[in-house]
């Protein structure tokens, strides 16, 4: 029914999959920096950019020429069965590993219970946090002190929103208009030091411009994504399997690129940013999708990679509370902390696996046959 029936993209779920765990690499050595500049692994942040054009991608290639059988009802149904359950198992795990690690804020106050009932409950709804407000429970103005990647699934959903009510709508022309403007708001963004740090790494909390810079941020890498979707002139190649572990090391290595320009040139680093989101991950997506025959295994390996995905980018930062905490508590450096960082890293694959098997893919059918199959 719906987008059921079409052709699924497989490698696609690879390169998320490669993404997610990327993901979880840089913010192992999150805990290391004390500044944007010498992160290692320094432009992991845009994984998440990779996310939001390939959901905008997924998104239009299956929903597109749905309209107006399928309905806003059945669409925010199905987005909902496929996002949310994770929502509230990365809120519940993040408010475990918080009262675990002594229900503090970063400066070491204790907020009562109930604005940590509060933190939970707006968390598994959806609701973002301001900094200084009541469920702001970590105090350093995170969106979602429980599971602070889960402000990119805010955005998500306000892309959800907007493609269902407007953007698929939009005639293709328009379509490339509308991305072409945002893009370049975007590079504006980005070179007027938003950030703080000259790069497009915002959304994270609403401080200052971090609610418009993360909506401009998702709005164009979600509309380019929808973009080419539809460009069908561009889905007439056949590329070779070897390209799709060539596409996957261009990602790895397109985040491993360390800071640009130093101190002296830091717009250098914003151009880079750009040029990736803007160039190169869209040239990666689309070698996943015009890749035609693969094998089994390389099937089984995407299969397990997407699904590993999603529950993984959702549950392991609360597993990065508790190292950050323990790391910052006894000063630890890297060469120092380096079995325990992998054993966080191992831990959050860990969970992430168990977490699909045992309560999101079960979860998601049951919900699938009660709502939709019914």
């Amino acid at each position: 029914m719906f987008a059921d029936s079409k052709p699924h993209y497989v490698l696609l779920d690879a390169l998320r999959g490669v993404c997610a765990l990327c993901v979880v690499y840089y913010h192992i050595f999150e805990g290391f920096a004390t500044s944007p500049q010498e992160e290692q692994f320094n432009h992991g942040y845009l994984a998440v950019d990779f996310f939001f054009i390939l959901s905008g991608f997924v998104i239009g290639y299956a929903y597109d020429d749905r309209w107006p059988q399928m309905g806003l009802r059945a669409f925010f149904r199905r987005r909902l069965i496929r996002l949310h359950p994770m929502v509230v198992m990365g809120t519940l795990i993040g408010l475990a590993t918080y009262l675990i690690q002594g229900a503090e804020t970063w400066d070491g106050a204790h907020p009562n219970p109930l604005q940590i009932v509060l933190a939970a409950v707006m968390g598994m709804l959806m609701l973002p946090c301001w900094p200084g407000c009541r469920a702001d429970v970590r105090g350093n103005g995170e969106m979602f002190p429980l599971d602070g990647p889960q402000w990119s699934l805010f955005f998500e959903y306000i892309g959800n929103i907007l493609y269902a009510l407007i953007i698929h709508r939009l005639p293709t022309r328009v379509l490339r208009i509308w991305t072409l403007l945002l893009g370049i708001g975007l590079i504006a963004m980005a070179l007027s030091d938003v950030s703080g740090s000259y790069s497009i790494g915002v959304g994270w909390t609403m401080e200052e411009s971090g609610l418009p810079g993360g909506l401009l941020r998702m709005l164009f890498s979600y509309s380019l994504g929808m973009l080419l979707a539809r460009n069908q002139r561009l889905h007439h190649l056949t590329l070779p399997l070897p390209a799709i572990i060539a596409a996957a090391f261009v990602l790895i290595g397109c985040f491993s690129v360390p800071y640009i320009g130093g101190q002296s040139h830091p717009e250098c680093n914003a151009i880079y940013d750009c040029l990736c989101l803007m160039v190169v991950f869209p040239i990666v997506l689309l070698t996943g999708a015009n890749i035609k025959s693969i094998g089994d295994r390389m099937t089984r390996v995407s299969h397990i990679l997407g699904h590993l995905s999603y529950p993984l980018y959702m549950v392991h930062y609360p597993l990065m509370y508790l190292f950050f905490s323990y790391i910052w508590e006894h000063q630890l450096s890297f060469s120092q902390a380096w079995p325990i960082a992998l054993l966080t890293y191992l831990g959050s694959l860990l969970l992430g696996w168990l977490v699909y098997r045992l309560y999101d893919a079960p979860v998601r059918k049951w919900l699938t046959n009660c709502l939709v199959r019914r």
